[in-house]
């Protein structure tokens, strides 16, 4: 038993810490459950995807679910790696774009001085309360008018208005002494080397929450290619995925939809992986408790 007063270190393994691990691993495979589940139904057999009770762990894996999802070709001639690739280009370029507009605009509404300031981020916070569908209507019409239906550009450029990246970007930015930039400036720096040496390099947590969001965002969305696009070639693989069982057989369809299902999964769980202490730490310095 330590001695009242001892300093643990957190880095190495006490016996005091038995309790902690005892509620904490139980927990986590019981959380963790979902995960495997999506693993193993997509390199589950027919016979194991219809199983009765259904299980967990897959006994026979084949890759015959994944080989059937690239060699489908939809009733217009369009291979599922274009869905695929689409998805992909518009995923990145949503994530570029999204962090370029939302640290320059968190950059100019923290550390600028101008009229209507606080007005323009009351209005940006009012939008956190309204979900997608309520503005759909005047979505569409904008769209319309904008001439960006049947346009690659209607999968990236509605989603870089994002409310949520500009708030925690801003309160991230506040956190930034007043004092680093106005030495840069009586060093001769302009406003594009404070942004890109300064704001940047110290936002890198911030920039790793955005990226997630987006990405989530650009990834699955099926909206502009279910009401705005009308080209097959220039949907994105999650409409794919939504026309799965009703493009092939319920048998073959299941095999295909947890392959692909996988495929959905799995850059969002990578990225989360490699970027969540940078979200935990945004979080932190974001006003968010």
């Amino acid at each position: 038993m330590a001695f009242q007063g001892t300093k643990i270190n957190p880095r190495r393994f006490h016996r005091s810490q038995i309790k902690f691990y005892a509620i904490l691993i139980p927990l986590a495979l019981f959380m963790s459950l979902p995960i495997i589940f999506i693993f193993m139904n997509a390199f589950k057999p027919p016979n194991e995807l219809f199983a009765f009770p259904p299980r967990i762990f897959v006994r026979n894996p084949t890759w015959d679910n994944f080989k059937a999802l690239f060699n489908t070709v939809t009733q217009s001639g369009i291979p599922v790696s274009r869905y695929l690739f689409n998805s992909l280009l518009i995923s990145l370029l949503t994530v570029l774009a999204t962090i370029l507009v939302g640290t320059a605009a968190g950059y100019v509404l923290s550390k600028k001085q101008f009229r209507l300031k606080k007005l323009l981020f009351e209005i940006n916070t009012l939008a956190l309360m309204f979900v997608p569908i309520a503005v759909m209507i005047p979505r569409y019409i904008i769209i319309a008018r904008t001439g960006l239906v049947d346009s690659f550009l209607v999968h990236i450029l509605p989603n870089l208005a994002m409310p949520v990246g500009l708030f925690l970007v801003k309160q991230f930015i506040d956190q930034i002494p007043d004092s680093l930039i106005e030495a840069a400036r009586l060093d001769g720096a302009n406003d594009w080397f404070i942004y890109g040496k300064i704001i940047l390099p110290l936002t890198k947590p911030a920039i790793a929450t955005i990226a997630i969001l987006s990405f989530q965002t650009a990834w699955s969305s099926v909206e502009a290619s279910n009401f705005y696009i009308n080209q097959e070639s220039l949907k994105n693989f999650a409409y794919y995925m939504s026309t799965l069982t009703s493009s092939t057989s319920a048998i073959a369809g299941q095999g295909v939809a947890a392959a692909a299902g996988l495929i959905m999964f799995l850059p969002s769980l990578v990225i989360f992986i490699f970027t969540q202490s940078k979200v935990m730490n945004t979080m932190a310095h974001s006003g968010i408790k």
